[in-house]
């Protein structure tokens, strides 16, 4: 049965309408580089709250936090950049530093204490800046801000990462995991 003139129209119309609105909700899927970084060894930036352990030496042995310029304020050494470093990588800055007149042979070792927030926005059910703990999913994510909202598209999210001092935003699928620092934007459904 052909379909009347004005029910053409009404079907053109809707169509016209609705395809630039989905080719607006839609981000491109992460690339090969989100899932490397979560295989990469983890780099320190602001936000991370570090145990450093020097052998022997009480008075340096603490906590520290990596600062917004990317730095920790270290007893005797001064500042040390931390930022972009795995903790191996700041166990040999640190001790390479305390061998230039402080300490003969020192022992150090670095461990997160605390990881760097993570941030869920969007159609979750209390926005906001969370703890991330290793092996954190979306699903994890949206599950400690609140669950979705009824509006919510549920099959996945948009996560933007710091890689490589670039800032990456992908469309990953819900069971991806995430890294600390992520964002996680989870986008309303059309219908």
């Amino acid at each position: 049965m052909p379909l009347d003139l004005s029910r053409r129209k009404f079907i053109f119309v809707s169509l016209a309408l609705t395809a630039p609105l989905a080719a607006c909700n839609t981000t491109a899927p992460a690339s090969g580089e989100f899932s490397q970084s979560l295989m990469a060894p983890y780099r320190l930036d602001s936000g991370d709250r570090l145990r450093i352990t020097v052998f022997d030496q009480p008075s340096l042995t603490n906590t520290y936090s990596v600062d917004q310029s990317g730095y920790i304020a270290f007893p005797l050494i001064g500042s040390v950049v931390a930022r972009g470093k795995t903790m191996q990588e700041l166990e040999v800055a640190i001790a390479a530093q305390l061998r230039k007149g402080y300490l003969r042979d020192p022992d150090v070792t670095v461990e997160v204490d605390r990881y760097r927030p993570i941030y869920v926005m969007g159609e979750v059910g209390q926005p906001g800046q969370y703890s991330y703990a290793p092996g954190m999913t979306v699903q994890n994510a949206v599950a400690a801000a609140g669950g979705f909202t009824p509006r919510a598209l549920q099959s996945g999210a948009d996560i933007t990462r710091k890689l490589n001092g670039r800032v990456l935003t992908g469309r990953v699928a819900i069971t991806d995991a995430i890294l600390a620092g992520d964002t996680i934007y989870v986008r309303e459904r059309l219908f």
